[in-house]
């Protein structure tokens, strides 16, 4: 397992080691990321600077927190729009078949987080054992995917290239908070017992809510049914660092997840390993 093990930091230790370009460009990833039915590029992940991009984004944002999820916000014309946006690297997911933006996610590095004033999870959770925490890290939010594209391959296409970017950009650690939507129908007492027993981090690594939930009974009938996002961090080998905090804003529950690139899964790291991978490419 030792082996194993120093195989594996080797291995990823190959590829920090490579140049990285620049995360102020726009990035492209087209690879074997594919549809359901297989043909590939059909989803297309890059890091955009285009404001007519970010608007899009905005609106897709304002659509799903607001008008699906029932978040209580102050957009004008339709865009989530916020004081971080402008301090973020903004991630989309593109259908090549239509042009349309289906899936996204923002980028806080820690670098950029000092003029934001912070990371936004500090709203919800005192971060202060991210100061014990060795390397570089980088926050991920407003993550959402077009209602029409959640059987898992825009997630997957988004995943692989936030991976991708921690490798590159020699990021450490992943961190955000990932939701759960009050008004879905999901049995929260029964999620929180399931990330209790498998997906909790280390003590050291426990972050405290501002705004905890009440105790909550379990439902020995409940469903574990979770979110596609939360439960895709998760199997990414994200780990959940203690008890969720109420978000009233955004009618949800949200996690504060922790993901270590030694953790990535090793299907991801091999991806990236091998020399047909399409690199990402400034355009």
């Amino acid at each position: 397992m030792l082996a194993q093990a120093a195989n594996r930091i080797k291995a990823i230790n190959s590829v920090l080691a490579r140049p990285f370009v620049a995360t102020a460009e726009k990035f492209r990833l087209q690879g074997k990321e594919a549809n359901s039915a297989g043909s590939a590029a059909r989803f297309v992940a890059e890091f955009t600077r285009s404001r007519r991009d970010i608007m899009r984004a905005q609106r897709l944002r304002y659509r799903i927190f607001s008008e699906e999820y029932g978040a209580s916000m102050k957009a004008p014309f339709g865009l989530d729009r916020d004081r971080f946006d402008k301090h973020c690297l903004h991630l989309v997911v593109r259908d090549t078949q239509t042009g349309e933006l289906v899936g996204y996610t923002r980028v806080l590095t820690d670098r950029a987080s000092v003029s934001a004033g912070g990371f936004y999870s500090a709203n919800e959770f005192d971060l202060t054992m991210l100061s014990r925490l060795p390397g570089r890290m980088a926050e991920i939010g407003r993550t959402c995917i077009h209602p029409a594209h959640r059987g898992g391959a825009v997630i997957t296409v988004l995943w692989s290239r936030l991976a991708r970017f921690m490798i590159e950009e020699r990021i450490d650690y992943l961190l955000g908070c990932a939701s759960v939507a009050l008004s879905e129908g999901y049995d929260v007492a029964t999620i929180v017992n399931r990330i209790q027993e498998r997906h909790l981090s280390e003590p050291e690594q426990r972050v405290m809510p501002r705004l905890p939930l009440s105790r909550l009974s379990a439902n020995d009938q409940g469903s574990e049914r979770m979110p596609a996002l939360l439960k895709a961090y998760l199997r990414m080998g994200a780990k959940v660092c203690g008890e969720p905090c109420w978000d009233p804003d955004f009618n949800c529950i949200d996690f504060f997840i922790l993901l270590s690139v030694n953790d990535l899964p090793p299907r991801y790291v091999q991806h990236f390993l091998q020399p047909s991978t399409p690199v990402m490419q400034a355009v």
